[in-house]
């Protein structure tokens, strides 16, 4: 986040290195990596303005340099793009990027420095600009690794300090606004950064919400932490967001306090050295810096966006909320002016109890679970009738599968509260509708198999690869959630311990410990999500070693359940829990187990 000219730069280093925009880019061992930089006031900042000598330390790693310079697709101040269309003139740089013999890059890695971060998840997002939200994901992603140095997830207060109504990527930063909250929710109600691999480092070096560490100066730990994508992955340094004569001026940074995206080639850098072993593939990052888990004042801190809506899913803007602040008393917190969205970056990461004041009615009292956003924020929605949890939204066998996807045809379940008033289920044909309940996909009645207050089981839509609308109805009312296809999730059924719901074909025995398969029986096994498996054939893969299919498809009169059969070849590893895999268009399912004797 750059604010001013005033900043440490370092003279031209190593052109050849930075390979500059539109050029060709030459070959090497690693994947090219792109930088992505912050917030530009005023704008005309070089490479070395926001990441000081990062190409010079790649180039000793055999690795070249891009730069994506936000400010080069537009102007400042009110003339300055959302943060959505940077998003977009971002993915529009990576598919235009070639190699020198004139072939596409297709692999990127990508590091970004504050409301950088952001733009790279819009891109992922496939977020378009206005109101209501949407998004456009793109079907596949050149990204294998990103590094996200001190990006505001959930907004900074400083942006709306310094910023008007003019300036729409301050705006969007406003903690609470319409836009952090679309995005932290696009997917199930969060975001899984659509399963690349990633790592944040946040700064803990600032005085902004008071001392302890808790800030960069400018973006709060729970704001830069990435543990609503995965926990383990942000590491915390004890350095400042920017170097700033204004951050020190009001006492959020010190002028001893180093940049976060100060990356030089210092051995004893903790950002450089975190990048580097990050984006080599070795582990060292993990025991560099704090895990944002072993922070005594973050263990037990979460963040918050509240939005309220009515029982048919309809925004209702408030006014303001009384926070459980952690580690102090309640704390009034004014709500967003724009959105009508109540933020919090510091609640007590525990079950707790809001009084929300909306903008018209009643005062609500409400209780909000955090306990799994400890480290990170989350965007909650407060609303009576029908609630489909967050992440809640998952193929119906084996652990639930990440990236967070589903497959056509395949058995789902929605986890949530309020979903049905009683418990039931349906035989074969599934039927559109149980007592009230229907699940609509892009509006289209779906099979449903099971309901109960907070499950439902159902048969997904045939529906193309994509973003879908999944709508939960009942009497009470209606939630919405947005669900990504992918062409095959396959998820194999487990029976206990982990054992694969499979039978002997021919003996039609459940296949276990006391009847064990034997060289040239014939294997069934039982899943779900294959999508079309004539597209996409599926490989099975037991003890390690590949096994051709005989029959992949549909168990005959199910709707949902897939088979697969296989024949067990001779020379195949043997044991009471040999392991399962089945991988279809690249997705690999859970690990099972079969006895083979």
């Amino acid at each position: 986040m750059r604010l001013t000219a005033l900043f440490l730069t370092f003279p031209s280093l190593l052109a050849a290195q930075l390979i500059p925009a539109g050029q060709p880019v030459p070959k090497g061992p690693n994947p090219p990596v792109v930088f992505v930089n912050g917030y530009q006031s005023p704008c005309g900042g070089s490479f070395a303005d926001s990441f000081y000598a990062a190409d010079k330390l790649l180039q000793a790693n055999s690795i070249v340099t891009l730069f994506f310079d936000n400010c080069s697709i537009g102007g400042e101040g009110a003339a300055r793009p959302s943060i959505e269309a940077e998003g977009i003139a971002f993915g529009k740089f990576l598919a235009a990027l070639k190699y020198t013999d004139g072939t596409p890059v297709t692999q990127v890695d990508v590091v970004a420095h504050s409301v950088g971060g952001l733009m790279v998840r819009s891109y992922l997002a496939g977020k378009q600009e206005g109101t209501p939200a949407v998004f456009i994901p793109p079907a596949t992603v050149p990204i294998r690794k990103a590094v996200f140095i001190a990006t505001p997830n959930f907004g900074t207060p400083i942006a709306g300090l310094l910023g008007s109504s003019a300036d729409m990527q301050l705006v969007e930063m406003t903690p609470g606004s319409q836009f952090l909250f679309d995005l932290n929710s696009w997917n199930q109600g969060n975001d899984d950064l659509r399963g690349i691999e990633a790592i944040a480092i946040a700064g803990n070096g600032g005085a902004q919400f008071g001392p302890g560490g808790f800030d960069d100066g400018v973006v709060a730990l729970t704001s830069a932490s990435l543990g609503f994508y995965k926990r383990g992955v942000t590491r915390a340094v004890p350095d400042c967001h920017i170097t700033y004569a204004l951050l020190q001026l009001v006492g959020y940074c010190s002028a001893s306090t180093p940049a976060i995206a100060n990356i030089n080639t210092d051995p004893n850098n903790l950002v450089s050295n975190i990048l580097v072993s990050f984006l080599t593939g070795t582990n060292a990052w993990k025991s560099l810096g704090t895990a944002a888990e072993d922070l005594p004042n973050l263990s037990g801190t979460a963040g918050v966006m509240l939005q309220l809506r009515d029982a048919n899913d309809m925004m209702l803007p408030a006014i303001g909320a009384t926070l459980p602040a952690a580690g102090g008393p309640p704390v009034t917190t004014t709500a967003n002016s724009s959105s009508g969205i109540v933020a919090n970056e510091r609640v007590a990461a525990a079950k707790v109890a809001m009084t929300v004041t909306p903008l018209s009615g009643a005062v609500q009292n409400v209780s909000v679970d955090l306990t799994s956003s400890a480290t990170t924020e989350a965007p909650v929605v407060v609303k009576t009738g029908p609630v489909i949890s967050p992440t809640g939204v998952v193929i119906a066998a084996g652990p639930a599968q990440f990236p967070r996807d589903v497959a056509p045809g395949a058995y789902v379940s929605i986890y949530g509260t309020n979903l049905a008033s009683s418990i039931n289920q349906a035989g074969i044909p599934y039927p559109p509708q149980i007592d009230d309940v229907q699940v609509l996909v892009d509006d289209v009645p779906q099979q449903l198999v099971f309901v109960s207050p907070g499950q439902i089981n159902f048969v997904y839509a045939n529906s193309a690869a994509g973003l879908t609308k999944l709508k939960v109805k009942n009497s009470t009312g209606q939630n919405t959630a947005n669900i990504r296809v992918a062409p095959a999730v396959p998820s194999i059924f487990l029976l206990d311990s982990g054992r694969a719901a499979a039978l002997n074909a021919l003996t039609s025995v459940v296949v276990g410990p006391n009847a064990p398969l034997h060289v040239k029986d014939f294997l069934s096994i039982y899943l779900t999500g294959l999508g079309d498996a004539v597209k996409f054939p599926p490989v099975v893969t037991i003890g390690g070693q590949n096994i051709p299919t005989l029959y992949a498809g549909l168990t005959p009169g199910y709707a949902g359940l897939n088979q697969i059969n296989v024949q067990i070849p001779a020379g195949i590893a043997t044991g009471a829990a040999v392991p399962v895999i089945v991988t279809s268009n690249g997705r690999s399912s859970n690990v099972a187990t079969i006895a083979i004797q």
